[in-house]
């Protein structure tokens, strides 16, 4: 792996990481704003801790070493979780500017996905 893509793969994973991290602790937490936003649309409000634990997770699973397939599940569960979250801001005709954080952390999720080491991929074995 060239320096260049370790370079990108770490940025695009440290940002992807912060990201999950802070929206994670945000849903676990009790924040007024968190709830109504997740009331409008359309989701019960124990759906803000699932979100908020499976991130958590997910996050520890692309930073530890090794454990491939664990990855490749936390990254298709960041793709679906911030897919989702922007379908569900377009169904309920939000502003374009609440999609600019899913859109963002699907774009992180790629690019870390796309550059991760051979060491955090699954083996083809």
């Amino acid at each position: 792996m060239s320096k260049r893509n370790k370079i990108i793969y770490w940025i695009a994973t440290l940002w992807l990481a912060l990201g999950m991290t802070a929206t994670g602790i945000v849903q676990l937490i009790p924040v007024k704003e968190e709830a109504e936003m997740i009331q409008k649309l359309g989701y019960p409000l124990y759906f803000l801790t699932l979100l908020g634990v499976w991130k958590l997770l997910g996050v520890i699973a692309i930073l530890i070493p090794k454990f491939g397939l664990l990855k490749e599940w936390a990254y298709a569960g960041f793709f679906f979780a911030m897919s989702g979250a922007v379908v569900s801001h377009l169904a309920v005709k939000d502003d374009v500017s609440a999609l600019f954080g899913p859109i963002l952390l699907i774009v992180l999720t790629v690019v870390s996905w796309y550059f991760r080491p051979e060491t955090r991929r699954c083996s083809s074995n």
